[in-house]
């Protein structure tokens, strides 16, 4: 396995900054690093503004002034410790204006401060907010996706599995969704790039430091669910990096929906690395995998796909 030309330099980019390892950092420290090179965006949108998803802030993105547009809910990655509405703001406008649906990016709460469940219990209400307030977005409550990336991707499924909101379609970037970090790829990929098996621990033990919850609980690794819960999903699209040592329990996540008879169609994108789909603008395979995600998302909440059903 070998990184991509353009992976390969952007990771080398990233080494010369010379910061120090996540694990040897405070959450306080990596958040005011990652937030002092947060991209400027580039793409501009009619709408963009930020709203209470009740009691979760949020912000709403959306390509265009009509109504009854479709609604993808967008939860970001950062191992539930990092990340924010601004880090993802790019990835959310990108999202939206080449899907043609708005886009609604949760700011759930993060660990230590505020451990598991508190971000799962921001997920699970803002999603039902949004469902019972898409109208006044400007949305169709009967199309509605819901998606993430990493930590998100995580609490996206786990939303999915419960079926409390009947969501149309699920996309998950290179989800979490078995945090017992057991997989063939966790173990060759624990030391090699970008994401490694350390960060995952810290990020983990941050997650986990309230005293609820385990590696092994479906809430915290939704792959360990009940066949039902898989059934209960939507139809998905999970995109995974060769060189992320999450690409396997994501994989394994798609098999276990095939199984149960959803849909789920996968991309692995060859010579990547953990968080590719956030650097758009230096990798040609992060821009392939944004418009992919966006024209799967705007096809499961087409009008033309609501009529056929």
């Amino acid at each position: 396995m070998r990184l991509h030309p353009e992976a390969q330099a952007l990771l080398e980019q990233f080494e010369s900054l010379g910061d120090p390892p996540i694990e040897s950092s405070t959450p306080e420290a990596v958040r005011a690093l990652r937030a002092s090179r947060i991209p400027a965006p580039t793409v501009e949108l009619p709408e963009i503004r930020d709203v209470d998803a009740g009691g979760v802030p949020a912000r709403l993105y959306r390509p265009s002034a009509q109504d009854g547009l479709g609604l993808l809910v967008y939860l970001h990655g950062g191992g539930w410790v990092l990340g924010s509405v601004e880090t993802h703001d790019h990835v959310a406008r990108a999202l939206a204006a080449q899907s043609g649906c708005a886009v609604l990016s949760l700011d759930y709460r993060l660990a230590p401060e505020h451990p598991f469940p508190a971000g799962l219990d921001d997920a699970f209400a803002a999603t039902g907010w949004t469902y019972e307030h898409a109208e006044a977005l400007g949305c169709d409550p009967e199309r509605l996706a819901i998606g993430g990336d990493s930590a998100g991707a995580n609490l996206a499924a786990v939303v999915t599995q419960s079926a409390r909101v009947p969501f149309r379609f699920q996309l998950l970037v290179y989800p979490v969704t078995d945090a017992r970090g057991e997989s063939a790829s966790m173990t060759e990929l624990a030391d090699r790039f970008w994401l490694r098996k350390a960060e995952m621990a810290w990020f983990l033990r941050h997650y986990l430091s309230g005293g609820d919850g385990a590696p092994d609980d479906p809430h915290v690794s939704p792959l360990l669910a009940e066949a039902a819960a898989f059934e209960a999903s939507p139809p998905t699209l999970v995109i995974t990096a060769e060189l992320d040592p999450l690409r396997d329990e994501g994989e394994a996540y798609a098999e276990r929906l095939r199984a149960a008879g959803v849909r789920a169609d996968v991309t692995r994108y060859e010579g990547m690395f953990h968080g590719f789909f956030s650097f758009a603008e230096q990798l040609s395979d992060g821009r392939r995998a944004l418009a992919q995600a966006a024209e799967s998302v705007g096809a499961a909440l087409s009008l033309e796909a609501s009529s056929r059903e």
